[in-house]
C-alpha cells in the first residue's frame, strides 16, 4: 500500500488513531487521552480534555531545545527598503514583552484583541502574543473601510486594537490610523485602548487616554509567560471576506488547529526544521495565519514576511529576488500573483537573473489554476507546481499533491487527491452520490478533521445553516467538481457559477479553462447572464497579455470553446477588458459581475482590490 493510501485510509476508519499519533509531535501541558469528542454531532471537538499554548509550541520550545540562535522570522520589505531576520530567542524576547504589555492593559484568557496592521513583524509579535496569553486575536485585513472594521469588532467585542499609522504602497501612503480612528467613533462596543505603531513613512496623531506607543508601551513591559488552554479554546477569529450585513467570523481553536499545521508542513509541503518557507500573502487572510505565522513557527522552520507586490516593487523579479536571497525552498501564493509577473515578463527575463537552484515547490491556492499559467511556471521554474484547494473555514488543504508524504502526476486543473481527514463526496441536488467524472457539490463527510472550524463565532446556529444543513452529516463547501477514474479532484468553482443553458448545466470554470489556453489571453472570468431564448448564455471577460492585439480574437475565443466543449455552451458573448475586479486576496468578484450585467446597481465591495476597474466594466457589461 503506498504511504498516501496508507495514511489517507487510516484517517478515515481510525481518525481517532491517526490524529492521536499525529499530535505526538505538539507539546502538551496536558497530553491528550481522549481524542475526538463525538457525543454532540454535529459539533465535534478534537482533543477534548488537553491543553497546551500554542505561542509555547511556535517560540519557547524550539528555544529550549537549543535552537534559539535560528531564523525565525524573515522581514523583507521592499516599499521601505528595509530586511531584518529574527531569532528564535529575539522572537520570542519581543512577543513575551509584548504579551506583558497586552496583560497590563487587562488582556487575559478568553479577552479578545483585534489587530489591523500591515505586513510587519509587529503584527506576527501581537498574533503570537495573544496566543501566549490565552487570548483570541482577530486580524482585520489592514486597508478594510471604517465601517467593515466597525461591524467586525462589534462582533467579537475586543479588549484591544493593535494597529500601525500607515500601511506602504508601492505608489502611495494608506493611512490606517484615520480609517480606526472613525471606527471607532462608529463602533458600539470600541474597546478602552488603541496601540499604534508608529511607522517612520507617515506617523499619526494620537488621541489622549486611550491610544498608545507601541514602543513606549512595549519598553515598560515585563515578560509574561505562557499560559495554558484548553485545546478547543479559541485560538483566533477570522471574519471572511466580502461578507455583507453581520460577518462570518471562522473559529480556530488551538489543540487541532496546531496537530493539523504540524502534519502538513511536513507531509504536504515537504518542509523540515530550519528550511525556509515562503507564503506570499497577508497575515489578515487565513494563508497568512496558516502558512506565514503558525505553521512555519509550529514545526521550527524560517518564515519569510514581505511587504512588497509581485511586481512594481521594483520588477516582475520582486519573488525571484526574495528566494534567490534567502534561499526559500517552497513558495506558496496565489496563481494570480504569477499571471501577473507572466504578463509583465511573458519571457522569464527577470526570473533568468537570480539563482533559484534553492527553490524545490511552487504552491498555489485560492483560486483556480488555469492551465496556461500552471505550462508557464513549469517551463520557467523547472520544478513541480502544486495547485492545491483549502478554504478559510478549513485553515489547511483540503486537497492536495502531499510531496512530503507520496508525489503524484500533477493533472494540470486538480488539485490532485483529498488530504486525510477530509472524507470528500460528490454529491447531486437530491444528496445522492455522482458517478466517477459527474459534476456535483462537493461534500466532506462530517467529522471534518483537526484545524477545522469548529463553529462560528457566536453562532452556532449559523454555523448549521450554513454549511451542514443542505446535506445532513455532511459539510458543505459551496464548490462543484468531480472525481476523476483515478480518484484526483477537480473543482470547478462555486456552485453558483454553474449555468443552466437550454436545460444543461455547465461550469464557467470549465469555459474559463479553455478560454485561460489561447496565447493572447493573460486571465479571463465567465459569467452567466440572462438568455430570452435559453435562459442563460455564458459571457466571457478577458484581459490581454501585453504586445496581444484584440482584433479577430472574440471569433477565435468563440470557436476553440465550440471545438473543446461543444455548441451546447453557446458561447457568443466575449469582451476584452482592461482588467477583472478582485479581493485583495486574488479572487475575482464573479457574483459582483454576475449583477452588473444583469442591470442590478451593484455596491463597490469592501475587499476589492481595485475600484476603478470596476467602473471600466460597468460601461462594459451595462
Amino acid at each position: 500500500m503506498s504511504a498516501y493510501s496508507e495514511a489517507f485510509g487510516a484517517s478515515i476508519a481510525d481518525p481517532a488513531g491517526f490524529w492521536g499519533e499525529a499530535a505526538r509531535a505538539v507539546t502538551w501541558t496536558r497530553e491528550p487521552q481522549r481524542i475526538l469528542d463525538d457525543t454532540n454531532p454535529p459539533f465535534y471537538r478534537w482533543f477534548p480534555d488537553a491543553e497546551l499554548n500554542t505561542c509555547a509550541n511556535a517560540l519557547d520550545r524550539h528555544v529550549e531545545a537549543g535552537r534559539g540562535d535560528q531564523a525565525a522570522l524573515i522581514y523583507d520589505s521592499p516599499v521601505t527598503d528595509t530586511k531584518r531576520t529574527y531569532t528564535y530567542s529575539e522572537l520570542l524576547a519581543a512577543t513575551a514583552r509584548c504579551a506583558g504589555a497586552l496583560r497590563g492593559l487587562g488582556v487575559g484568557k478568553g479577552d479578545r484583541v483585534v489587530i489591523y496592521m500591515p505586513m510587519i513583524p509587529e503584527a506576527v509579535i501581537a498574533m503570537l502574543a495573544c496566543a501566549r496569553l490565552g487570548a483570541v486575536h482577530s486580524v482585520v485585513f489592514g486597508g478594510f473601510a471604517p465601517h467593515e472594521l466597525a461591524v467586525r469588532i462589534d462582533d467579537v467585542r475586543p479588549s484591544v486594537v493593535v494597529t500601525a499609522s500607515c500601511g506602504i504602497e508601492p505608489s502611495r501612503i494608506v493611512e490606517y490610523k484615520p480609517m480606526i480612528d472613525e471606527a471607532l467613533d462608529m463602533a458600539e462596543h470600541p474597546p478602552a485602548h488603541c496601540v499604534v505603531v508608529q511607522r517612520e513613512r507617515q506617523r499619526c496623531s494620537m488621541v489622549d487616554g486611550r491610544d498608545l506607543d507601541w514602543d513606549a508601551l512595549l519598553a515598560e513591559a515585563e515578560p509574561a509567560a505562557p499560559v495554558p488552554v484548553a485545546a478547543t479554546d479559541p485560538l483566533y477569529v477570522l471574519y471572511t471576506s466580502g461578507t455583507t450585513g453581520k460577518p462570518k467570523g471562522i473559529v480556530r481553536d488551538n489543540g487541532g488547529h496546531a496537530v493539523a499545521l504540524l502534519w502538513s508542513m511536513r507531509n504536504i509541503y515537504d518542509i523540515a526544521p530550519g528550511e525556509v518557507f515562503w507564503a506570499a500573502s497577508d497575515v489578515g487572510w487565513v494563508v497568512g495565519h496558516s502558512y506565514i505565522v503558525y505553521a512555519p513557527l509550529l514545526l521550527g522552520a524560517t518564515t519569510v514576511l514581505y511587504e512588497g507586490k509581485p511586481v512594481g516593487t521594483p520588477d516582475p523579479g520582486a519573488f525571484w529576488r526574495v528566494i534567490s536571497e534567502h534561499n526559500v525552498k517552497a513558495l506558496f501564493t496565489a496563481p494570480t500573483a504569477i499571471r501577473v509577473i507572466r504578463k509583465e515578463d511573458p519571457n522569464a527575463e527577470h526570473l533568468a537573473r537570480y539563482d533559484l537552484s534553492g527553490l524545490k515547490y511552487l504552491y498555489v491556492a485560492g483560486e483556480r489554476l488555469d492551465p496556461d499559467t500552471y505550462h508557464w511556471a513549469v517551463k520557467n521554474l523547472g520544478i513541480p507546481v502544486i495547485d492545491h484547494w483549502w478554504q478559510t473555514e478549513t485553515g489547511w488543504a483540503i486537497a492536495a499533491n502531499p510531496m512530503g508524504l507520496e508525489q503524484f502526476p500533477v493533472k494540470a486543473g486538480s488539485p490532485t487527491k483529498p488530504m486525510p481527514g477530509y472524507d470528500i463526496h460528490i454529491l447531486a441536488d437530491d444528496g445522492s452520490r455522482c458517478e466517477t467524472g459527474q459534476d456535483g457539490a462537493i461534500c466532506i463527510r462530517l467529522p471534518l478533521p483537526p484545524g477545522t472550524l469548529p463553529t462560528l463565532w457566536n453562532a452556532d446556529d449559523r454555523y448549521e445553516a450554513s454549511y451542514l444543513s443542505e446535506h445532513p452529516g455532511y459539510y458543505l463547501t459551496g464548490d462543484g467538481g468531480r472525481f476523476d477514474e483515478d480518484g484526483y479532484l477537480f473543482v470547478m468553482g462555486r456552485i453558483d457559477d454553474v449555468i443552466n443553458v437550454a436545460g444543461h448545466r455547465l461550469s464557467t470554470g470549465a469555459i474559463e479553462e479553455v478560454l485561460a489556453t489561447h496565447p493572447a489571453v493573460a486571465e479571463c472570468a465567465v459569467i452567466g447572464v440572462a438568455d430570452e431564448i435559453k435562459g442563460q448564455a455564458p459571457r466571457g471577460l478577458v484581459v490581454l497579455k501585453s504586445g496581444a492585439a484584440a482584433e479577430g480574437l472574440a471569433d477565435e475565443l468563440i470557436a476553440l470553446v465550440r471545438k473543446e466543449i461543444g455548441a451546447v455552451a453557446t458561447f457568443r458573448l466575449v469582451d476584452v477588458v482592461p482588467g477583472l475586479p478582485k479581493t485583495r486576496s486574488g479572487k475575482i468578484l464573479r457574483k459582483t459581475l454576475r449583477g452588473i450585467a444583469a442591470g442590478r446597481d451593484e455596491p463597490v465591495p469592501s475587499t476589492i482590490e481595485d475600484p476603478a476597474v470596476l467602473d471600466a466594466l460597468k460601461g462594459i457589461l451595462g
